[in-house]
């Protein structure tokens, strides 16, 4: 899957997923997209957004 290359409309997209998906966590999304969670978690902290495990989501 490729991701888009904008951060903010890939947060946005990476949390609808996990919200509105039937994803136990960003793992479990991560594996069925075929994405690298380390990658990606990298990717949206450089952009200013963390993941909060608690909530399955990214702020």
């Amino acid at each position: 899957m490729e991701l888009p290359k904008d951060p903010n409309i890939l947060v946005s997209m990476i949390n609808m997923k996990l919200r509105d998906g039937n994803y136990d966590s960003l793992s479990d999304l991560c594996l069925s997209l075929g994405l690298d969670e380390n990658e990606l978690k990298l990717r949206l902290e450089a952009a200013g957004f963390s993941y909060m495990p608690e909530i399955r989501q990214f702020r």
